[in-house]
């Protein structure tokens, strides 16, 4: 995973330090001064555990560089995995400060916070000795890929939603829907809009067999834990109307009804279209979506929200409006992405344009040949192309399949293009594993939606 020679700048940021650099440096280090281990593990719902294997310097001329990439690493596996227990089994000093970091008074605060809510415990750092440290226990889940029957699918996005009415896996129906889910305290807007986009959707069948959702935010068991879509609703109202929304509406429908995370679904996509496993499926949408369907085929049940996971180590790293943190994925894949990245190119916009109304307008340059929106989308290709080889350090992918509105028109392909030149350039091992997909330009939109519906096992359904 060593770079081969000058690793390429984003020409929009040229002070991006990518994640992997940083790391095989340190394990370059730690290899060289007698290494001790360092185990990191992170434990979610049922006792399921999740295990991250690396070393530590035995004799560590730079503590504070390593705490650093070791704390990032430990952040990655934290928004990755989830869990609610960060178990952590190596040098001392690094425990401690772990612990004192990700508490509630911590600098990590957000993750802990977030974490608490999502598993509904209280998080934890937990400090052991060889002896005592968990061993891993994964779960394993086979996706959906249900396509017989007459099905409805929708995928919730923060500037629109999609919905589609697909029979026998083939689409008869699909659009998208302009929305502002994020500016609504009312959780009832949600409902009603959802509501209506899913009779909407089934006005084009003689029947629903089965209903699946995909949505941004962080989805177990069909109840929403966290979700930016409901940022604005009010802490009593989320409880009471929006974490069982999707429940309300299956026992309304009386159907099949599942709805699993945004990221998941990509990954299922990925698994549909190319018929491959090993499959890492980013979404560039208003955010970062991602999911990950392993090599057996099964998708683990990991939180897998990359868009708190970090990817810059620069000093001078966006920080994350929502976690308050630096350099995570959110600012690097993902309408906000081509925002700021447009401002640093030249580009200006209308006071008040919104994120979407602003990536339309660059594509739109895009589309005409514009040197300054070129550069916005090779710069997001250089991201990509150098958290490749992050990612792998912490999945098994043998294929990386992006899609999502970022991704639409002409920048898309000259983003992967350029993904693919600086892998094969500064990552040649890395390129020769993981090929990036690119689906055809109506799967990018909708194929979310698509997917989606062939969630649910519908036992009424044909076979």
């Amino acid at each position: 995973m060593t770079p081969r020679g000058p690793v390429a700048r984003p020409p929009c940021d040229p002070g991006f330090e990518p994640a992997v650099l940083a790391w095989t440096a340190y394990l370059d280090r730690a290899r060289a001064s007698g290494p001790v281990p360092l185990r990191l593990a992170v434990e979610r719902e049922d006792g399921l555990i999740s295990v991250f294997e690396a070393v530590a310097p035995g004799r560590d001329a730079d503590p504070e560089a390593t705490y650093r990439i070791v704390e990032r690493a430990a952040k990655f596996l934290l928004w990755s995995r989830g869990g609610w227990r960060l178990h952590v089994q190596g040098p001392a000093a690094i425990g401690r400060r772990l612990k004192a970091d990700y508490s509630e008074t911590g600098p990590r605060a957000f993750d802990v916070r977030t974490m608490s809510g999502v598993y509904e415990r209280p998080f934890e750092v937990a400090l052991h000795s060889p002896a005592t440290f968990p061993e891993p226990r994964e779960a394993v889940r086979f996706p959906g890929g249900h396509l017989k029957g007459f099905r409805v699918g929708f995928d919730l996005g923060a500037s629109d939603f999609k919905v589609a009415a697909v029979v026998d896996g083939e689409p008869v129906f699909s659009e998208e829907i302009p929305w502002a889910p994020g500016e609504q305290a009312d959780p009832d807007y949600h409902y009603r809009h959802i509501q209506a986009g899913l009779k909407k959707a089934a006005s084009h069948l003689p029947r629903v067999d089965a209903i699946g959702g995909s949505s941004a935010g962080i989805i177990i068991r069909n109840q929403v834990r966290v979700a930016s879509l409901f940022r604005s609703v009010p802490p009593d109202l989320f409880e009471a109307k929006v974490k069982g929304l999707f429940g309300r509406l299956a026992a309304e429908w009386g159907v099949p009804f599942e709805v699993l995370n945004d990221g998941e679904v990509t990954a299922l996509a990925g698994r549909l279209s190319l018929g491959e496993t090993g499959v890492l499926g980013v979404a560039m949408g208003s955010s970062e979506a991602a999911g990950f369907l392993d090599p057996d085929g099964h998708i683990p049940g990991w939180l897998d929200e990359l868009a708190f996971a970090p990817v810059d180590l620069s000093p001078g790293a966006p920080v994350d409006e929502w976690s308050g943190d630096r350099g995570v994925g959110a600012n690097y894949f993902s309408q906000q992405a081509v925002g700021r990245l447009a401002l640093a190119a030249g580009l200006s916009f209308p006071e008040g344009m919104r994120l979407p109304e602003r990536l339309s307008e660059v594509q739109a340059l895009m589309g005409r040949g514009d040197a300054p929106a070129g550069r916005v989308f090779e710069s997001i290709g250089v991201y990509l192309g150098c958290t490749v080889p992050w990612y792998e350090v912490f999945y098994g992918l043998r294929n990386l399949l992006v899609l999502g509105r970022v991704l639409s028109g002409p920048g898309g392909k000259l983003i992967v293009d350029k993904a693919a030149e600086v892998l094969a350039s500064s990552f040649p091992e890395t390129a020769a594993r993981v090929r990036i997909h690119l689906l055809d330009e109506k799967s990018r939109r909708v194929g979310q939606a698509v997917a989606a519906a062939s969630v649910p096992e519908a036992e009424g359904a044909p076979r």
